[in-house]
């Protein structure tokens, strides 16, 4: 891994920010969190990169909630071009 930005996916829609704070300051300080509300998935930040490391091989997998947890390196959002029609 190369930052300290992580990408959860396959949350349970019930679940809040506290829950996830809870859930992964057990492997380090929780910078940052977005949920994407109604999507099922949120963008984490932990403090440093060994954290986040740590973090994903722990909980990738595993159980939460009923759900199993997809845990990744967040990615930078694509660049999104307008396509204009041309005459």
């Amino acid at each position: 891994m190369r930052g300290s930005k992580l990408f959860v996916g396959n949350l349970n829609r019930t679940v809040t920010q506290e829950q996830i704070i809870e859930l992964f300051s057990t492997y380090g300080e929780v910078k940052e969190i977005k949920i994407i509300e109604g999507k099922g998935f949120a963008f984490i930040e932990m403090s440093a990169q060994v954290e986040a490391e740590k973090a994903k091989q722990e909980l990738n997998g595993a159980d939460y909630k009923g759900r199993a947890l997809v845990i990744d390196e967040a990615r930078p959002p694509k660049s999104r071009k307008k396509n204009y029609k041309r005459y």
